[in-house]
């Protein structure tokens, strides 16, 4: 016998992923804005800088040639970096294009699994990874309670239904004379 009525598990099935979305989506708005706001991240070299956590992961990363390509502009790619995290939080958070959002989110992850995290042994030490499979359900299930995704998909389909409702228009069916 079960306690649970099939709406309280269909309101808990629908709500089941707002907690990760509400974590993912705090956790990179908060990284993107630590990011623009640190100026020694922002800069070519020094410490704590971009460019310094390239050069210190250049020969272990899964793909040297992706630390190559960003090393030529770190502080641009640290901007970007920093803007797309900054994006994919909000758009987490909002629940907008949410399937879009943890799809760029998962996309970061996994750079930074193949780059800065893969040195990490034993591998499941490395948050990145962990991230990128947080981001899955995401792009695979969207946001489905209170976003704006969920909201929009109420509005584009009501008034059709209320169309459908209503029955035909006897205005909009008179033949002219």
């Amino acid at each position: 016998m079960t306690t649970t009525s099939p709406d309280l598990r269909t309101r808990a099935a629908e709500y089941a992923l707002l907690p990760l979305r509400l974590f993912l989506g705090i956790t990179f708005v908060y990284a993107g804005l630590d990011k623009l706001t640190d100026a020694a991240f922002l800069s070519a070299g020094g410490d704590g800088s971009i460019g310094q956590q390239m050069e210190a992961v250049r020969d272990s990363a899964a793909l040297p040639g992706l630390i190559e390509l960003s090393s030529q502009n770190p502080v641009g790619f640290g901007i970007a970096m920093a803007l797309g995290e900054l994006a994919v939080g909000l758009g987490a958070l909002v629940g907008l294009l949410t399937r879009v959002a943890a799809l760029g989110g998962a996309l970061i992850s996994l750079s930074l699994w193949l780059t800065i995290s893969w040195p990490t042994t034993p591998y499941y030490y490395g948050n990145d990874l962990v991230y990128l499979m947080a981001w899955i359900p995401l792009v695979l299930a969207g946001a489905p309670a209170l976003s704006l995704d969920a909201l929009l998909h109420r509005r584009r389909r009501r008034p059709a239904s209320a169309h459908a409702r209503s029955g035909p228009n006897p205005a909009a069916t008179a033949v002219p004379s």
